[in-house]
């Protein structure tokens, strides 16, 4: 018989996500950040179009990744709601008289709804077959685009200078910096697109985070056991695809707000916006947030420094990538966080156990 004075160890469980790094990462997070929203202050106008172009092809990829590295979903088509938004935009500034700003929004509002009976269609279809009916869904969006004359037809059309400068904040930036308005308008599409991809990042992170983020990552590392277990697997599926489709759809209309003009090949060119992403997300890692940062920051050098070599970039871009799969197939980050045991954004749940000592009375 146990004396009433002893103790008895008590095991404690817990379930837990982050880890030594986090703290200090999101501190450092912060740090650029800031850095990074007062940019504008002191750097080039270069720079800042780079940033643009950086800031948006990463969200695409974090898009991207969420689609192909949790839901399954292989996609070669997402450049059909990059090029809707971008639409989208221009008939409501230039047709219907919206303020740029406001169209942003209401482009991913478009794109999500339209994506329900894309969804419809391309959901019947599994692997390859998925991959080819998105493309070619694509592909009906830029023809039907191309018939609309109101928007330019094939050739496409361009946001009047009333337009452009319509964005709220361009005059203040202009008084505050002292620029000129070509710079005022990058400035307020860099300051847009940074607020993006931080939007896209913390709705990814937090998703993963979520009890949908679970049912992901069972669909990830294995879809018939999650089915087995009760994740409804085609629902999630489904509002994966849609909330993609929103997200990108609204970084389609930010795009063209920067590029003032539009037109069906370019806006629904499968190379810049699907193929690029691929690239980016796959040399990256696929399957975690950490990887698409590293593809784009390695695709944005790779550009930076290669372009100019013509066919050769691609041709370097595709060594590249076929260098990444050979010797590192989870990606640039996969091969860091396996060797240094590295994790920037917690996601992944471990179970914890603690002991405590509990008087038996």
């Amino acid at each position: 018989m146990m004396d009433p004075g002893t103790t008895k160890p008590k095991r404690i469980f817990r379930i837990a996500t982050a880890d030594a790094l986090s703290r200090p990462a999101a501190g450092l997070a912060c740090i650029v950040l800031l850095v990074l929203v007062l940019l504008p202050t002191f750097a080039g106008r270069n720079l800042i179009q780079d940033l643009i172009f950086l800031f948006y092809m990463l969200a695409l990829a974090q898009c991207w990744n969420l689609l192909a590295g949790y839901a399954g979903l292989i996609s070669v088509g997402q450049q059909a709601f990059v090029g809707l938004g971008g639409y989208v935009l221009f008939a409501l500034t230039l047709v219907a008289g919206f303020n740029p700003l406001l169209a942003i929004p209401v482009a991913g509002i478009v794109s999500a709804a339209l994506a329900l009976p894309t969804a419809l269609i391309v959901f019947r279809l599994r692997g390859a077959y998925f991959a080819i009916g998105t493309w070619v869904v694509a592909e009906v969006y830029r023809l039907g685009f191309a018939q609309v004359k109101a928007l330019g037809g094939g050739t496409g059309t361009s946001l009047t200078p009333s337009v452009t400068s319509s964005v709220p904040g361009i005059e203040w930036i202009k008084t505050l910096l002292d620029v000129r308005t070509p710079a005022a308008r990058d400035i307020a599409s860099y300051w847009l697109a940074l607020a993006l991809v931080v939007g896209t990042l913390a709705f990814v992170y937090l998703l993963l985070r979520s009890r949908h983020g679970l049912a992901l990552g069972a669909i990830r590392d294995r879809e018939a056991a999650a089915a087995s277990l009760g994740v409804d697997i085609t629902r999630i599926k489904l509002a994966v695809y849609v909330a993609t489709a929103a997200v990108t759809g609204m970084i389609g209309a930010l795009i063209y707000l920067q590029k003032a003009r539009i037109s069906p090949d370019a806006a629904f060119s499968v190379l810049d916006w699907t193929a690029y992403v691929i690239f980016i997300t796959v040399i990256g890692g696929i399957g975690t947030i950490e990887g698409p940062i590293i593809g784009a920051v390695v695709f944005y050098l790779v550009q930076r420094y290669l372009a100019d070599f013509g066919a050769w970039y691609l041709i370097l871009l595709g060594t590249l990538g076929i260098l990444v799969m050979l010797f590192a197939p989870r990606g640039l980050w996969g091969l860091l966080s396996g060797r240094y045991d590295l994790t920037l954004f917690p996601t992944r749940r471990r179970l914890e156990t603690s002991q405590t000592n509990e008087d038996q009375s």
